[in-house]
Parts: C-alpha cells; structure tokens; sequence
C-alpha cells in the first residue's frame, strides 16, 4: 500500500485504491455529545480530513452537523461508521446502514465497519456489507475488534477482502503477529484509542522519550502508531488537545526508540481483548 501527501496529513491507498488519512478524529465520546460538533469543527480546522463514529456512539447527527456548518465539500472528508453488534445479520445490518445514512444526511460513507465479532452472524453481516459495498453505498469495508482467527474464519466465504481491520492500537497492547497478519492479507490497520484515555501519560519511560523529542507523551504515542504505518484516530473533544494530537508530523522517532517502545506491552486496554471472543 502507497503513501502520499494530501495538505499535510499522509494519506495511504487501501487495497480497493481508495485513498485515506492517515491521522484522524475518534469521536467516541458517550457522555461529551454536547461537545461533539464543535469538536469536529476543531480538528477540520488543523487540518483532519477523517472522521471515525459509529452507530453505537450515538453522535452520527453531530458529525453531519459539523461537516455541513465547515463549509468543507463532502468529498474531501472521509467518514467512517459501523454497524452496532446487536443490529448484525443480513437485514438487520442493511437496515441499520440505512439508518447511520440517514442520520449522517449522507448517500455514501467512505467506511463502513464490523464494529465487533458476533460469532453467530459474522457471515451474514460480512454478506451485507459486500452488497452495501457493490451497491456503491460505502467506498470501502472492512472491520473492527477482529484478529487473526476471526478473519481466517471470514475469509472461508467472503467474496471481498476487508480493505480495513480497525483495533486497539499503543505500545502497551502491541501485538506484532496482528500486524503481520494484516499485511500478509493486504488488510490496512487502523488503531484505535492510542492515548489508552491517559492511563500511561505519567510512565516513567514514555516521559522519557517525550522529554527526548521535546514532545508530549501523547504525541509521541501517536507517532509510534502512525510510523507503524496504521490509520491513528485519536478522541478528544477539548480543543487543545485536538491541535496537540495534530501536530505530531514535525518529527520522527528514531528506529532505537521505536523499537524500545515497541517492548512497552503489558496488555493495558480500554475495550475488550478480541482474543477472548471465539
């Protein structure tokens, strides 16, 4: 997968030759909606150019409302969503799609996600997605919260390889067979909550590094995954730290420092361990 240059966030080429950010907004943000638009209307602001929401976060009215009061034309912003687990299964998935467009005012999304594997239907809602997809409605395809054994199983009877396999993404939950598995698929990665919600912005080590590169310790996290070569979306709805999350492109961690944090897994998460979903 190539990488090029669109303003000043890099963009990479899924497999199906969409283009996509690199560095993004999560908006995640279960109790903080209020916050939401303006939140988005910052990071368009500094230069973000990807949107990651979802069904079950709620707030798909507060992304459209924000796209449309930026003035930016639809087309130069990517948004991704995804599909709840209860809403999964053939129809139930093509009708909650129906749903996240409507609240998004969109015909088209430019992602459209497994949010999680939901063994009894994953071959069904997968079946949906590939219509939604050959139907023009969605860009691109893809998944959340999978690893290794849930694609295997996936790809027994797809037609379509995922362009996308979204999971959390730190040093502290790095898991390299992952990431080999998704290259060896042709499958993007994309990682979410790389802040781990601040739970290791005061470790020892990472202050370290920060000190080094004269970075924040949350900068420096977002590097480390975007020099892995994985989509990053980082979710904050406070202004200052949207524009710190955004000026990260300014440096490079050295290959040295990239590899001793690469050690830093202690299995620290904030969502569920996909492994202990069969």
């Amino acid at each position: 997968m190539k990488t090029t240059c669109r303003m000043t966030i890099p963009y990479t080429t899924l497999n199906n030759g969409v283009e996509m950010p690199l560095l993004g907004l999560g908006v995640y943000a279960p109790r903080q909606n209020d916050e939401v638009q303006s939140a988005i209307e910052c990071a368009l602001e500094v230069g973000c150019r990807l949107i990651d929401t979802a069904a079950a976060y709620g707030n798909e009215r507060e992304v459209a409302d924000a796209i449309r009061s930026s003035g930016i034309p639809r087309n130069d912003i990517f948004i991704t969503t995804k599909v709840w687990n209860e809403d999964q299964g053939y129809n139930r998935t093509l009708r909650a799609f129906n749903r996240s467009l409507d609240r998004l005012g969109m015909d088209v999304v430019d992602l459209y996600l497994i949010h999680w594997p939901v063994k009894e239907h994953r071959h069904e809602t997968w079946r949906a997605l590939e219509k939604i997809y050959s139907e023009g409605r969605a860009r691109a395809i893809g998944l959340s919260n999978h690893y290794p054994n849930h694609i295997d199983e996936l790809l027994t009877e797809a037609h379509i390889t995922p362009a996308i396999n979204q999971i959390e993404f730190s040093p502290y939950c790095y898991l390299p067979e992952v990431m080999d598995y998704c290259r060896q698929k042709n499958i993007q990665a994309e990682g979410y909550a790389p802040l781990i919600r601040g739970q290791k912005a005061d470790d020892p080590k990472l202050v370290a590094l920060a000190e080094k590169y004269g970075k924040s310790t949350y900068q420096l996290l977002i590097r480390w995954s975007l020099q892995h070569g994985v989509v990053t979306i980082p979710k904050s709805v406070k202004r200052e730290r949207i524009r710190e999350n955004f000026d990260v492109l300014d440096f490079t961690i050295s290959d040295e420092d990239m590899a001793l944090m690469n050690t830093f897994y202690d299995n620290t998460r904030i969502a569920d361990d996909p492994r202990d979903i069969l």
